[in-house]
């Protein structure tokens, strides 16, 4: 059974039965000084000293050790360790986890076991973060720790195939804190400034921890996209062009948040957790299309667009706990966020000589209100042997979209958005009922079984109709955890559980929307397709964990997931306003396997070899993976963005008799290809990313952290083919890499 938190301030008052049995041994000599002879009255009066009991919690080996269902945690120190500039960043040196959609070193969609977005739950303090929130948001600055859970459990929810991670904001006070960490990075020739500071302090009964986060910067993001259109009855190329794009952002965002926290009384607290986000950028990108083809005219020559977008996030959760007489625990939940987005932007096209073509005008306004609430009974059993648990979760979410697409050419304005209306209201409610007991069986067994039902409404007006989906799925969970030996270093773990992926809200809106420039099979239009069912999948883990005495640990799993109902995107010819055009709609097109390996080292070195070893600290995990799509044929007809394997290595080494901290970090990522249907294949080009960083201590309270990120960059190339009866299209990008600098002046005030 894992060991729960404290949720005492600290530090922790003295235990009443201290001064009792002071007072009491006091009096004890007082009685026997008055039967005996008086005592010199130059003898020293007794003197009480204060005593202060500070408790520790358990370091995130401890925790993971303790805990019946595979759960990494990553401390502070570990999330700092290389001075990322996001909380993706961190994350992709986790075992298991891999990032994509970026170019190296620069973040991107967060993946655990190789499988794309939607697989994996991302949560904030135990919740679902907000619409238009993503990890980029977060600076690592803002973090307490980060727990990643290899299975999903009836508490934590069942969305989650791959896994969930859960970032856990900074919380409830253990020292008092305020620091300041000043960061100045240099990217693609831009300087990218940014500041933090953290205040935490406890006030007798009323503790508090706030942060806050400035950040500003510019990137430039260089692609070129060559497309060919090959005849298969004769070879001939019928389509060559090249198109090329600079984009350059700036960026500016102020991020907030924090946690006050009353105690009430024994056992009863009740906090509030603000969180506010806003964030700017300008877009200005120029583009060039070029056909290779002498006698082919491409749709345009030159195009330049200029964009702004604005975001707006504030939340507000409230937490309050307590426990009874009988030993039950309470906890009542609820939150609520209001998040606002606005963009606009003007692209105009050009033709060889100059003659304006047509003219973009996209302006696009969203609001998201979102209402949440929750509960918590947990009641120990059988002498503790027993944890019941008993939850509840709503959460009702509400999205007004007003976005207008128009074009302007020589033969007037028209719409852009499709066939349909450009207003959206969209309404999502999730509903949730779970329970789960942890048992500890033995002191070398323990086993948590649980059961979640979850429904998920979803409503949609638009101007073509009303969409309406519902889905529900019950799902069993069972965790269970063997210690080979009473209180020995070696555990055995296995899972079976039931998890789900339900459709997102744009997968289910059925709206379609235009692609820019030509329309291709491989640069069709998308829209979604309201008929989505969810994705439901078995899972089976099996780990074996070795813990070392000073901490390290070493770990071998596999796992292996059976999906039902795989939802992938299939591009189709659709007749439109008369018109034949490729369409890109999700659809459930039947089942998938996928299974893998994971291993992971973490240890001292002096660990393994002689105890005069240096101190150097090695980590290293390597993942391997397989699937198979059973309705696509192959080779290579994996689970999208799958790749064969992914694995990283680092080390951190504190050099004798200098206050200097050394540390390297390798994330690697080969080539693969994806056979997404039986016309489109995929190919993603090798993803390397080497970081380092040095650590000097002036003082302990004043650092300073050099950091360099992607070092040795390599280009970002993708490709992608589409076949049909009689042609064959191929679309490759290129995408250079970049290395990234950056100093971080640590304060500690």
């Amino acid at each position: 059974m894992p060991t729960l938190p404290t949720r005492h301030p600290l530090p922790a008052p003295v235990p009443l039965s201290l001064p009792l049995s002071l007072l009491l041994l006091a009096s004890a000599a007082q009685a026997q000084t008055s039967e005996a002879p008086p005592a010199p009255s130059t003898a020293p009066a007794a003197t009480l000293e204060r005593v202060e009991i500070r408790r520790t919690a358990p370091t995130d080996t401890a925790q993971r050790q303790q805990s019946t269902a595979a759960k990494t945690v990553v401390g502070r120190e570990e999330i700092e360790r290389m001075g990322d500039a996001t909380v993706s960043e961190v994350l992709k040196r986790l075992p298991g986890v891999t990032l994509g959609g970026g170019r190296p070193g620069r973040g991107g969609d967060v993946r655990m076991r190789g499988l794309g977005s939607g697989y994996t739950q991302i949560l904030l303090n135990g919740e679902r973060m907000p619409y238009g929130m993503t990890l980029d948001s977060l600076t690592p600055d803002q973090v307490e720790r980060i727990e990643i859970t290899r299975g999903p459990t009836a508490e934590t929810g069942a969305q989650a195939i791959a896994g969930t991670i859960n970032i856990v904001l900074r919380e409830s006070v253990r020292q008092r804190l305020n620091n300041v960490h000043v960061r100045l990075g240099h990217d693609d020739g831009h300087w990218q400034p940014s500041v933090s500071w953290t205040r935490a302090e406890q006030l007798d009964d009323f503790s508090y921890n706030l942060s806050a986060t400035a950040n500003s910067g510019s990137t430039v993001d260089q692609t070129a996209l060559r497309t060919t259109e090959t005849r298969l009855a004769d070879g001939a190329t019928t389509l060559d062009e090249q198109r090329t794009t600079d984009e350059r952002t700036q960026r500016q965002a102020v991020h907030a948040g924090g946690r006050m926290q009353w105690r009430l009384g024994a056992g009863e607290t009740f906090a509030l957790m603000p969180f506010v986000i806003l964030s700017g950028a300008r877009n200005q990108t120029a583009q060039h299309l070029q056909s290779l083809l002498p006698t082919a005219v491409p749709d345009f020559a030159d195009a330049d667009k200029t964009g702004h977008n604005r975001f707006a996030l504030a939340r507000l959760n409230a937490q309050w706990q307590t426990r009874l007489a009988s030993g039950l625990r309470v906890e009542l939940k609820a939150g609520g966020s209001l998040s606002r987005s606005t963009s606009d932007s003007v692209r105009n096209e050009r033709n060889a000589s100059g003659t304006a073509l047509r003219r973009i005008d996209d302006d696009r306004t969203g609001q998201e209100r979102g209402l949440s609430t929750g509960g918590k009974l947990a009641q120990a059993l059988g002498d503790g042997a027993h944890l019941l648990s008993l939850g509840w979760e709503t959460e009702q979410n509400q999205r007004d979209e007003t976005r207008t697409t128009l074009e302007t050419s020589s033969t007037g304005v028209r719409s852009l958005n499709g066939e349909v209306g450009d207003n959206l209201q969209a309404r999502t409610r999730r509903t949730a009922l779970w329970t789960q007991d942890e048992w500890t069986v033995t002191p070398q067994w323990s086993l948590q079984g649980g059961l979640r039902w979850e429904a998920i409404d979803t409503v949609s007006d638009a101007a073509d109709g009303q969409v309406s989906s519902r889905s529900s799925v019950v799902t069993p969970l069972f965790h269970a955890a063997w210690k080979l030996v009473e209180g020995g270093k070696d555990l055995v773990r296995l899972s079976l559980t039931r998890s789900y992926r339900a459709p997102t809200l744009t997968n289910l809106i059925a709206r379609r929307s235009e692609s820019t420039g030509t329309n291709l099979d491989t640069n069709p239009d998308r829209a979604g397709n309201p008929q989505l069912k969810p994705e439901l999948a078995t899972g089976l883990d099996l780990a074996f964990e070795h813990y070392l005495t000073a901490g390290g640990v070493l770990s071998i799993g596999v796992f292996e997931r059976r999906i039902d109902q795989l939802i992938r995107a299939q591009t189709t010819l659709e007749t439109v306003g008369g018109v034949q055009r490729w369409v890109s709609r999700p659809q459930n097109i039947g089942d998938a396997v996928t299974r893998g390996v994971e291993l992971e080292a973490k240890f001292r070195l002096s660990e393994l070899v002689a105890e005069n070893a240096p101190p150097v600290e090695l980590r290293a995990n390597v993942s391997a993976f397989r699937s198979r799509v059973n309705s696509v044929g192959g080779p290579d007809n994996r689970l999208d963005k799958q790749p064969d394997w992914s694995g990283n290595l680092g080390a951190d080494w504190r050099v004798r008799g200098l206050p200097l901290t050394l540390g390297t970090s390798l994330n690697f990522t080969p080539t693969y290809a994806i056979q997404l249907s039986d016309q489109q294949r995929n190919t993603v080009d090798t993803r390397r990313v080497i970081d380092a960083y040095a650590l000097w201590t002036f003082t302990p309270e004043v650092q300073l952290r050099a950091s360099v990120s992607n070092l040795l960059p390599l280009d970002n190339v993708n490709g992608s083919t589409f076949t049909t009866a009689t042609s064959r299209q191929v679309a490759t990008t290129s995408d250079p890499g970049s290395t990234a600098w950056a100093l971080r002046l640590e304060m500690k005030l």
